[in-house]
């Protein structure tokens, strides 16, 4: 593993912004100092006064694989993460077959060695069956249980009133939930075809995939957690209205957190006039007001984490009727510099975004050595450029599915180069074409 010494840079960890240099050997973090350019490496990178963050932990995507090689793996996503400034990725279990058996889980982690270019943990998924595979699994196997208590991509929901019952009881780790009233979208859904018939207009799906329905099932899962102890994870809150299920208080003293996705800070309903089904996912993105509540929350900590739900689909699939398009964006290789915008816009200063992407998902999940730029760290870092501007529309897109939901659009940032696991993954426009991902160390 070749050492790397990056100078002149600007560090943005733990809440502040300081220029130094960082010396990188054997993988980890060996050395921060103001200056190091005595030392000797391999890889000589002058940040010229760029930001080097944290690599960003992304908590929640769909890699597709197992088994549906058309839209993607982990080969190919992971290595559009690593193009984003992604690091790390915990991939969820809606795939062919279901990860819902630990035997299952280990062999999707034997599909990731040596071929994940970003480092990886795997979700158990949770059914109506299966409480025992959950009672048994190891907490430091799996960065957590995910829970459909919405039907969406997949076959996984979990609507029996005594499983539920059980999971947030008995479950020995993290739960993290997707959260929607699947009675009331059905219900919203049949009024739309008596109107419509299959060809309901895409701007109606925040009115089918309501306010209502998430916040029925998200204030069900909060009760829940509630009254047995759960750690419980809010994947993709996307309402102004949940926001009042969630406390301010800093994110270790929380035993329920919650994420929000990049689409749902950026985009809001007056975006499917132009981009249609290309932005359809579950929950919807819904309304300018719900949006700028979510942005908030990120400032006032009642959201703890931001992540992509990266979830590939072709285009081709994308291009069909309301209800036959699958809901779902490939965001991995545009995530961060969307994300900046609200950076250059004023919004979000970088440490807190270091913490949204970083250091929150590196706490929360309990990852052993990750999520902060100190010695002794596993050296996940990414360095971007605040002044290179770029069209997505000029970028070969790596995720296999071979379409952005940002296109047409110019980011005001880039990433400039990004290191996994001591490895310099990402430069110059390159992935690297040797995968260095690693299996998270979970320390619970």
């Amino acid at each position: 593993m070749k050492s790397i010494l990056i100078v002149n840079a600007q560090i943005v960890n733990e809440g502040r912004i300081q220029t130094g240099d960082i010396y990188v050997a054997n993988g980890r973090i060996s050395q921060l100092g103001g200056n190091l350019s005595s030392q000797h490496a391999a890889i000589l990178i002058d940040a010229g006064g760029q930001f080097v963050l944290p690599g960003i932990i992304d908590d929640q995507v769909h890699f597709r694989e197992p088994g549906m090689p058309h839209k993607g793996d982990l080969h190919s996503e992971s290595r559009a993460a690593v193009a984003g400034g992604i690091t790390s990725f915990m991939d969820m279990p809606n795939t062919l077959p279901p990860t819902t058996t630990r035997k299952r889980m280990e062999e999707k982690y034997a599909l990731a060695a040596g071929r994940s270019f970003a480092n990886y943990s795997f979700y158990l998924g949770g059914t109506n069956d299966n409480i025992e595979e959950i009672k048994a699994i190891d907490p430091a196997a799996t960065c957590g249980i995910k829970v459909f208590m919405g039907a969406s991509t997949g076959n996984m929901l979990v609507d029996d009133p005594q499983t539920l019952e059980s999971i947030f009881a008995e479950t020995p780790t993290l739960v993290a939930t997707h959260c929607e009233d699947t009675p009331t979208i059905l219900a919203n859904e049949k009024k739309m075809r008596s109107r419509y018939g299959e060809d309901v207009p895409m701007r109606f799906h925040p009115y089918i995939r309501s306010e209502e329905a998430c916040f029925r099932s998200s204030s069900l899962a909060v009760d829940l957690a509630r009254k047995n102890g759960t750690q419980l994870h809010l994947l993709h809150l996307t309402t102004a209205r949940e926001m009042s299920l969630l406390s301010d208080r800093p994110q270790p003293d929380k035993r329920i957190t919650a994420e929000v996705c990049i689409h749902h800070l950026f985009f809001d309903e007056g975006s499917y006039a132009d981009r249609g089904t290309r932005i359809k996912c579950n929950p919807a993105i819904k309304t300018r007001s719900d949006r700028m509540a979510l942005v908030e929350a990120v400032r006032n900590n009642r959201i703890d984490v931001i992540a992509t739900d990266h979830a590939p689909h072709t285009l081709e699939e994308k291009q069909k009727s309301y209800f036959k398009a699958p809901a779902g964006l490939p965001l991995v290789q545009h995530a961060l510099v969307c994300l900046l915008e609200h950076h250059h816009d004023g919004i979000y200063d970088l440490p807190l975004i270091a913490e949204k992407t970083a250091h929150a998902p590196a706490r929360l999940f309990r990852l052993k050595d990750r999520g902060f730029i100190r010695e002794g760290y596993w050296a996940d870092l990414t360095l971007i450029d605040l002044n290179h501007r770029h069209s997505v529309d000029d970028q070969p897109i790596l995720s296999r599915c071979g379409w952005s939901p940002f296109e047409g659009l110019t980011f005001r940032s880039s990433v400039a180069a990004t290191i996994v696991s001591g490895h310099l993954a990402y430069r110059r426009n390159l992935v690297e074409p040797q995968p260095a991902g690693m299996r998270l160390e979970i320390d619970r």
